[in-house]
């Protein structure tokens, strides 16, 4: 984690502690090699901004302002899913490096990696039915059909230079915002909120959701290796254009000639990027995020004051500046 959301998350770190420690816990398989496929991706850590904020979301709407036990393992779960996704996303899109380490197919080979990626769909799936709340395995089991929808949707438009910002929200939604708004919802009905609080925090996630992988595409254009844990370009590289290339691609036509031979000279990725740079795109796409941070700000307006509710803004706050 960066200072900045280690600081953010100081009330709840000995939650986040408990966290990490259950999740290796929770991927217990008894095969040893895809126990160390599971184990692989939790030891590199991350930000654990979703099960965090399904924590103090727990703070926030219990009437002792206590994290309950179907909270924590909520977050759990949450994160289980979140990693379930990144080991599909690493063999889809042919990355070799995430969070800084090889990824799991990588470090093993492609089929360890599917069905490690299958093994935690599957002890989500199971843990998820243990909540026993119907409500919440309905929001839950959603986010999973989501993620098939968004790959294939990514899958079709790569390269694709007439995919329009709705499409590019669209994917985005189901890629990342899906998870986020479903657990934010979720953890308001284990507190046994009414609907219309529900409804909220489930708005606050997608839109914290969408800003949230905006700026991730963003930082794909202008970070470096070391900040991103991977190489920067990357979804260049994938034909994945998203909003700073679609907002580009107004001001600089030159950039369908890269795309459309699909970067295959060794400069392409380069060239594309310093023409990406010159235009408005980067700021338009900031704009487009800061956008959706309002939405989520918007949505925790008439909520009770109390410091996890504060920390759920800072949180908002932190994604636009990880920019800085």
């Amino acid at each position: 984690m960066t200072t900045m959301s280690t600081n953010i998350f100081s009330p709840i770190k000995n939650d986040l502690l408990m966290l990490d420690v259950n999740l290796k816990k929770m991927v217990g398989a008894r095969n040893p090699i895809l126990y160390a496929a599971a184990e692989h991706l939790f030891t590199a850590g991350g930000k654990r901004i979703r099960p965090a904020i399904v924590l103090l979301i727990a703070i926030s709407t219990t009437k002792t302002s206590n994290i309950e036990p179907e909270h924590r393992r909520l977050a759990e779960i949450t994160e289980i899913i979140h990693t379930a996704s990144l080991v599909h996303d690493d063999i889809i899109d042919e990355c070799q490096i995430r969070r800084g380490i090889n990824t799991v197919h990588n470090t093993f080979n492609t089929k360890v990696a599917i069905l490690a990626g299958d093994f935690l769909f599957a002890q989500s799936s199971w843990y998820l039915a243990n909540l026993n709340n119907l409500e919440v395995v309905k929001t839950i089991s959603k986010v999973i059909t989501d993620f098939a929808e968004g790959e294939v949707r990514q899958g079709i438009t790569k390269f694709k230079t007439n995919i329009s910002l709705n499409d590019y929200i669209e994917k985005s939604f189901y890629k990342t915002a899906s998870l986020m708004a479903a657990s934010c919802k979720s953890a308001s009905i284990l507190s046994h909120t009414n609907k219309n609080l529900q409804r909220d925090f489930y708005l606050y996630g997608k839109h914290l959701g969408l800003a949230f992988q905006i700026i991730d595409d963003i930082l794909d254009i202008i970070g470096s290796k070391e900040s991103l844990g991977k190489p920067a370009g990357s979804d260049l590289k994938n034909g994945n254009l998203t909003a700073p290339l679609i907002f580009a691609l107004e001001e600089s036509p030159e950039l369908y000639y890269f795309i459309n031979r699909e970067f295959q000279n060794k400069e392409d990725i380069n060239q594309a990027i310093i023409i990406i740079k010159q235009t408005n795109g980067i700021q338009k796409a900031k704009d487009l995020a800061q956008e959706h941070i309002q939405a989520s700000l918007q949505a925790l307006k008439n909520k009770n004051y109390c410091f996890a509710n504060n920390t759920l803004k800072l949180i908002s706050n932190y994604i636009i500046n990880r920019l800085n």
